[in-house]
């Protein structure tokens, strides 16, 4: 029931991203970012300083540092350690008691952190919406699009994009700014996305998009 050891593999092109079925496009006036679960207990299992994760990051840290800059509001989702067997509720069963509530699993990684003016939502399930008042803040915003980084591309970060979809706010997955346990896991993601619910982009793409 524990997170599988990952074997390093390379991060999908421009070329490689499947076509989405959605004619959307980011738009600066109206995006929010959306960190998912960059946390050290998420992140063990990849080998350090290695592919998919390192250059995953450093997009990550290249799409925060654009949003930032030009006030598109960034959101973090972050599981808590030791929770109750009935909140965890079945992802117990899936995944066994997850992390333990000390720095060493809870903590957001350091070239990712949070900083003044984001915002950390507490994660119950997969999808970052649930349980949370992620929708509310956005709209409040004036925000109906949502950009998703972060692990796992094929769990929390589909999911996440799926319920938005539903919930009507167009959705955009950065695709070498996502990582997963393999790189078949990773492609079925994004093209599962493309199909559905959402749109994925490189961060080159994103980056050329919104300047």
């Amino acid at each position: 029931m524990a997170l599988p050891r990952i074997t390093d593999y390379a991060l999908p092109t421009a070329a490689e991203l499947p076509p989405p079925r959605g004619p959307w496009r980011p738009e600066t006036a109206r995006l929010a970012l959306l960190v998912h679960d960059m946390q050290r207990y998420f992140l063990a299992p990849f080998g350090a300083d290695s592919a998919p994760l390192s250059p995953a990051v450093a997009n990550i840290a290249r799409l925060i540092a654009h949003c930032r800059a030009r006030g598109i509001p960034v959101f973090y989702t972050a599981q808590r350690g030791h929770q109750d067997r009935r909140d965890r509720g079945l992802q117990a069963d899936l995944w066994g008691p997850g992390m333990h509530a000390t720095a060493e699993h809870e903590a957001i990684i350091d070239a990712l952190a949070p900083t003044d003016g984001d915002h950390v939502l507490v994660k119950h399930r997969y999808s970052a919406f649930q349980r949370s008042n992620l929708e509310t803040l956005m709209r409040v915003r004036g925000r109906d699009q949502l950009l998703v980084t972060g692990v796992y591309a094929h769990i929390g970060c589909t999911a996440t994009v799926a319920e938005a979809f539903q919930r009507d706010i167009e959705a955009f997955i950065a695709a070498d700014a996502v990582a997963d346990f393999s790189r078949e896991d990773h492609d079925q993601a994004l093209r599962w996305i493309a199909r559905t619910c959402g749109v994925p982009m490189t961060t080159d793409q994103l980056l050329k998009t919104l300047a």
